[in-house]
C-alpha cells in the first residue's frame, strides 16, 4: 500500500449540506454553467477529428501498409510484424507456467493468430481511450465554458482547465483531469498511486494560481461521482480528488449526455468507417504467421511440424 502524504484541502466551494451524500464534494452549482451547446455538425466533426488523431497515435491500422507499397515491401512489413508478434508473445505472457501448459501441443500458427487478436484488442482499448481524451479536450475548447484549456501531455494528467465561479470574488478553479475508459482500468492497489501522482502534478504546476481539484474522468461507465476511500481507515485518499463517471463527466465538459456522446460516435463510425477498418476484423496474413513460426523455430520452442512440444522450455523462454 502506498503511504499517502496528507493533502491540504483546497479552498474551493464545496457542498455544505451534511445530509447530502456528496457532502464535501466540489459544488459544481457554484461554477459558471454552460451557456452554449456545440452544434451537432460541429460535434460530429470533433468526433471525427478525435477518431483520426487517436488512430494516428495508436497505429490503429496495425499493419500500416501504404496503397503503393510493392510486393517486396509488403513482405518485409509482414516479416517485421511477425517478429514483433513473437516479441509480444514473450513480453505480455501473464503466467509463464499456465501459458506453457495452455499452448502445449498447439500449432504455433494457431497461437500466433490468438496473440495477434490479443494485441489488436489491446490496441483497440488504447485507441478508444485516446479517442475520448481528444474528444473531451476539443469539446471543452468549443464549449466556451472554460477560461483556459491546456493539454498537459503528462503521464498522470491528460489536460487541465480553469473555470470561474459565479462569484467573481472567488479565484477560478483549476481542474486537473485524467481520462480513463472505465474505473476498473486500474486495480484497487493502483488507485492510491494514481491519485497521489495526479495531485503531485497539480501541486507542482508553477503556472497555477488559485485552488485545484483533481479529476479522474471515466468515459464509459454510468454513474455520477465519488471519492476513493481507504477501506481500513475509511479516510479519503485525497479530499481534493474526485472520480467523475460518465453521467457527470460528459455533461460537465461537453454539455452533451453520455448517451448522446456515444450515439454521436456510433453515427460517425457508421457513416465514415467500414467494418473492415476495425482492427478486430483484420485477418492475419500468412507471411506474417510464417515469420512468427520461424521465430518460434529458431528459439527451439516448436518441433519440426510447428507444434509447441516442450512446456519446460517455454517456461525458460518466458522467464529469461
Amino acid at each position: 500500500m502506498v503511504k499517502m502524504s496528507k493533502a491540504v484541502p483546497q479552498n474551493y466551494l464545496r457542498i455544505q449540506d451534511e445530509n447530502n451524500k456528496l457532502y464535501g464534494y466540489l459544488d459544481d452549482s457554484k461554477l459558471i454553467p454552460h451557456t452554449d451547446k456545440i452544434s451537432q455538425s460541429t460535434f460530429e466533426q470533433l468526433i471525427l477529428s478525435a477518431i483520426e488523431k487517436a488512430n494516428k497515435k495508436s497505429s490503429r491500422e496495425i499493419l500500416a501498409i501504404s496503397p503503393d507499397a510493392t510486393t517486396n515491401e509488403i513482405e518485409q512489413i509482414y516479416d517485421k510484424k511477425g517478429k514483433a508478434l513473437f516479441t509480444y508473445f514473450k513480453k505480455y505472457c501473464g503466467d509463464p507456467a499456465a501459458t506453457a501448459y495452455q499452448v502445449l501441443n498447439k500449432h504455433c500458427r494457431e497461437v500466433g493468430i490468438e496473440q495477434f487478436r490479443n494485441r489488436t484488442l489491446q490496441k483497440e482499448r488504447m485507441n478508444s481511450g485516446w479517442r475520448y481524451q481528444y474528444l473531451v479536450i476539443d469539446c471543452a475548447i468549443h464549449s466556451r465554458r472554460f477560461k483556459s484549456i491546456s493539454d498537459l501531455g503528462a503521464v498522470e494528467a491528460d489536460f487541465n482547465v480553469i473555470i470561474p465561479f459565479k462569484d467573481n470574488a472567488k479565484e477560478p478553479l483549476n481542474l486537473y483531469v485524467s481520462v480513463k475508459n472505465r474505473s476498473n482500468t486500474m486495480g484497487g492497489q493502483d488507485w492510491p498511486k494514481a491519485i497521489q501522482a495526479l495531485e503531485t502534478v497539480a501541486k507542482a504546476d508553477k503556472n497555477r494560481t488559485g485552488p485545484y481539484c483533481c479529476i479522474f474522468g471515466i468515459a464509459m461507465e454510468k454513474g455520477n461521482r465519488y471519492i476513493k476511500y481507504e477501506k481500513k481507515t475509511n479516510t479519503a485518499y485525497s479530499v481534493n480528488t474526485e472520480v467523475w463517471l460518465s453521467d457527470f463527466f460528459w455533461p460537465f465538459f461537453t454539455n452533451y449526455s453520455y448517451k448522446e456522446v456515444m450515439t454521436a460516435v456510433l453515427n460517425v463510425l457508421m457513416s465514415k468507417y467500414s467494418l473492415s477498418h476495425l482492427p478486430t476484423q483484420l485477418s492475419v496474413p500468412e507471411r506474417l504467421l510464417d515469420s512468427f513460426q520461424q521465430c518460434c523455430t529458431q528459439a527451439g520452442l516448436v518441433n519440426k511440424n510447428g507444434y509447441f512440444h516442450d512446456p519446460h522450455r517455454l517456461v525458460s523462454f518466458f522467464c529469461n
